[in-house]
Formats: structure tokens, C-alpha cells, sequence
């Protein structure tokens, strides 16, 4: 229905003189336009593929929908973009919510695949309030299978593997240590958004006792949207933002970051993590500017 990979002859050149032209693996990028009951939602640049789990965790992450029996059908109806001679190009999906739901409010703006939030009319409206309190959740994983988490996540990343251009999003449940599920998209906020949907369409919300691991940077968005799903606990191989450890500070949500190899840095409720070793936690006297 959409294609994750596209081809491009490029011309590859080095320092060392070793000049040629090749074909590239090139992740796909097309917009995806999210209707309501007909009515346009929002427009996102996305990957194409796992359509309405995107949709139906954009609209969990909105505060719209929390179960899966608000959500009805969905449908793809035709619209701009590379589509197939019936003329449906799969980019725009028409939603239906159940009976009593009530409708979003239409957000009238474009989503660029870097921000999921850009364009929201006042920063009052940015954070959304949650169904589910992350705070109470009980979780408690060791350190040492924090940092296998984004090895985990990598041997998923089949897309990535081709183009070197896709951000991945995977949940993991602590008790049995599973993998429950993995997305990729060039957007870091769609493929979590298409976590959260899976979630939802198999009626898996509120995700307690999970872990939700990133393959990037941690911002404001992604945090909201673990705590909108009931995740709670983050965790990333890359830098998170003061906002995003705010928000994650307020809702009791565990945030790791910098998870790479033997460490990792937590910034929030790190009471969550189990650590081996016995020796005392020491502050720097050095300050940070």
C-alpha cells in the first residue's frame, strides 16, 4: 500500500579518489492527510505503511481517544500524492470514532516529520492531560536490561538498515522482558505515534509496566505521548530537552537518556532502576553552565 524505500542513483566519491555512481536506498517520505468523519484533522509527513496505527496514536497523543472501543474504522480515500491508477494514492485515511466520541477539533496546520506539535496556536494548548498517572505505576527494571534496549530496538530496524534515514520507536514489557512491538518512520514522533496505535487497536492501553525506547533525542512531544499512553518509562540513546524532563519530572514518568553501551543518565524518577552495584553515588563539584 505505501513504499517504505525508493531508489536514486547517486554519484559516491572519497577523499582517496575512489569516484563511481550507484543506486541509493532512499527512505520514502509523502504526507499523510488525517480526516475525522471527513473532516480534516491534521496533515503529517510520514512513511507510508502502518497507516492507522500512526492516526490512532495521533489521536490518543491529542487526548481524543484512551480505549480501543472509541475507535471505529478507518478507511483510505483518495488524494494528492504518488497513488496507483484507481486513483487512491493511500494518502489520506478517513477516521471513525465510536458512537458518544466526541470529535476533535480540527488543528488546521502542517506536521513536518521533525516536530509533531509545530504550529499548535498557544503553548497552553501543548500539553494535554492524561487519562492515565504514570506516577503510580510500579515498574522496576534492572540497569542492566535498560541497556540492552536499544541493541533490541536496532535489530529491528530493517529500513534503517537499507537507507540510514528512519527513527525507530519500540515497547518492551519489563515482567516477561518481551518485545511487543516496533515501527520506524523518518518522523521520531510517528514512529511512536505508530507504537501507541498498536497499542490501542489491541486494546492494550493504558501500556503499564512497559518501556518505551527510542532510537534518538528525547523532546517535549515524546515524553507527553508516553504519559498520554500510560507508559511509564522512556528511554533513549540520545540528548533529552529541559522541557521534556520537566514534563517527565511532573508526571513521574522514569527518563533515561544517553543510553549507549555500559551507561546511561536518569533524570527522573530513577527509583525504578535497579542497580547491581553496591558503591555509593558521588556528586561532581564541578558546575554546569
Amino acid at each position: 500500500m505505501g513504499r517504505l524505500t525508493t531508489s536514486r542513483r547517486v554519484t559516491r566519491i572519497t577523499l582517496e579518489g575512489a569516484n563511481r555512481q550507484r543506486p541509493d536506498a532512499i527512505a520514502v517520505e509523502e504526507p499523510l492527510e488525517i480526516r475525522v468523519a471527513g473532516t480534516p484533522l491534521s496533515v503529517t509527513m510520514r512513511t507510508p505503511g502502518h497507516d492507522v496505527e500512526l492516526a490512532a496514536g495521533f489521536l490518543v497523543s491529542e487526548g481524543v481517544i484512551s480505549r480501543g472501543d472509541q475507535f471505529a474504522r478507518a478507511i483510505h480515500c483518495g488524494g494528492p500524492g504518488t497513488g496507483g491508477a484507481d486513483g487512491n494514492t493511500y494518502n489520506v485515511l478517513d477516521l471513525t470514532l465510536a458512537a458518544g466520541v466526541a470529535p476533535p477539533t480540527p488543528r488546521s496546520f502542517f506536521t513536518t516529520s521533525s516536530c509533531g506539535v509545530c504550529g499548535t496556536a498557544s503553548i497552553d494548548a501543548v500539553e494535554k492531560v492524561s487519562t492515565y498517572d504514570v506516577s503510580t505505576d510500579t515498574l522496576s527494571i534492572s540497569a542492566h536490561d535498560v541497556a540492552a534496549l536499544p541493541d533490541r530496538l536496532r535489530e529491528q530496524q530493517k529500513t534503517f538498515d537499507k537507507t540510514g534515514g528512519l527513527h525507530g520507536a519500540a515497547l518492551f514489557d519489563v515482567a516477561s522482558g518481551e518485545l511487543l512491538v516496533a515501527r520506524e518512520d523518518v518522523g521520531r514522533h510517528n514512529a511512536v505515534d505508530k507504537v501507541v496505535g498498536w497499542a490501542l487497536l489491541n486494546d492494550r492501553l493504558p501500556l503499564r509496566g512497559t518501556v518505551l525506547q527510542v532510537s534518538g533525542r528525547v523532546s517535549f512531544e515524546l515524553v507527553q505521548k508516553a504519559v498520554m499512553a500510560g507508559i511509564p518509562m522512556l528511554s533513549a540513546v540520545s540528548a533529552p530537552s529541559s522541557l521534556a524532563i520537566e514534563l517527565a519530572e511532573r508526571a513521574g514518568l522514569t527518563l533515561a537518556a544517553f543510553v549507549r553501551g555500559s551507561s546511561m543518565n536518569l533524570y527522573t524518577r530513577a527509583d525504578r532502576i535497579v542497580v547491581a552495584s553496591t558503591t555509593p553515588v558521588t556528586e561532581d563539584a564541578a558546575g554546569v553552565r
